[in-house]
């Protein structure tokens, strides 16, 4: 039960961290008055890095557990690159991509009631 609760809770949080990564640019080229800030990716990043601690130390599959902890390496960097030098790389949408993928996997592997 509490491993389905962290991948439906992942998957939530991935899915929100896309759809802000793609749809906030759009905003910043319409004269909105809306500015970027790092903190909310940063929130993301915090939010998916517990949950992929927790999920992952029920896990058996290397492949799985490396998928995880690649996808939020991914983000990190991202989300640090874009805190110090104000750049946005596009290794977010890769590692992003990368956990909607692996809690799926992980909640399709197990039975849950």
């Amino acid at each position: 039960m509490k491993s389905k609760i962290l991948d439906v809770v992942g998957i939530s949080a991935a899915v929100l961290c896309l759809i802000h990564c793609v749809i906030f640019p759009i905003l910043l080229i319409i004269p909105l008055g809306v500015s970027h800030n790092p903190y909310i990716d940063l929130s993301f990043l915090i939010v998916g890095a517990v949950v992929v601690f927790r999920t992952t130390r029920h896990i058996k599959g290397r492949w799985l557990k490396l998928l995880f902890w690649i996808s939020i390496v991914l983000i990190s960097i991202s989300v640090i690159v874009d805190l110090i030098f104000d750049v946005h790389l596009p290794l977010i949408y890769a590692g992003t991509a990368g956990l909607i993928i692996a809690h799926s996997i992980n909640f399709k592997n197990h039975k849950h009631s």
